[in-house]
């Protein structure tokens, strides 16, 4: 397996949603019954909310390379699908006539506290990570393999409240590398200008008069000289040189 296809494995966000996603589907098999789910929809409502929120991080990361600005747009769906599914918690809370537990709370601060730790993949990294997901999860078990329905629920709202930091914070690492690096457009913009002025140094092409860099051939598109060529500065649009072709 190609590490580089596959870097969202190593980022804690994909890892705590995995969590997250396990948890909520063992709360909907455990707590989600005829009685006040009889049609099926909430349960189908949050495992896909919960789904969607570690797929979206894959994709987007996936998408890193070619277009960071899908992986941007992935990324925020991520954390949307993840405040769905707090809210879900929350008026669970609250149908049970309780509320979150205070952020002053111990009980609050141990889990908001418990950390996940760095994985250590090798070359088996499906096999590694997988188990890597088990073991954070464990870390948790106290609460979300709790008989109260109250408690697993205060847990995940705790850890989706968590997830959707994180996630903004991955989303502005993200826009400050699109605003030093661009997106795939303009990669693809430099990549064509760098070519086109190796293709004008090997062809001897004139210098700009007014920067000194090397020229490239352009056809003019309108005006009296529609369908002409002529030389243009490879560091147009920032220098606007011209020359008429000989």
């Amino acid at each position: 397996m190609e590490i580089g296809n596959f870097g969202y494995y190593w980022l804690d966000t994909w890892v705590m949603s995995n969590v997250i996603q396990l948890a909520t589907q063992d709360f909907c098999r455990r707590y989600l019954n005829r009685t006040n789910d009889p049609c099926g929809r909430q349960y189908d409502q949050m495992t896909q909310a919960a789904r969607s929120v570690p797929a979206n991080i894959a994709e987007g990361n996936s998408r890193h390379a070619t277009s960071k600005e899908t992986e941007m747009r992935l990324t925020d769906v991520a954390r949307a699908s993840l405040s769905e599914l707090a809210n879900d918690y929350l008026n669970w809370l609250l149908q049970h006539e309780d509320a979150p537990w205070s952020v002053k709370s111990d009980i609050y601060y141990k889990v908001a506290h418990t950390h996940l730790d760095k994985p250590t993949y090798k070359d088996d990294v499906q096999h590694l990570s997988s188990l890597h997901i088990l073991t954070q999860k464990h870390k948790f078990d106290e609460w979300l393999e709790s008989k109260n329905s109250i408690v697993a629920a205060n847990c995940l709202l705790i850890l989706c409240d968590r997830l959707i930091m994180m996630l903004k914070k991955q989303l502005l690492n993200q826009l400050a590398t699109f605003r030093e690096e661009g997106g795939f457009t303009e990669a693809l913009t430099a990549e064509r200008l760098a070519y086109r002025a190796e293709q004008s140094a090997k062809a001897n092409a004139p210098s700009c008069p007014k920067c000194g860099k090397p020229m490239l051939k352009r056809m003019a598109k309108k005006g009296i000289n529609s369908g002409k060529e002529f030389w243009s500065c490879s560091g147009y649009p920032n220098c606007n040189g011209t020359r008429k072709v000989e």
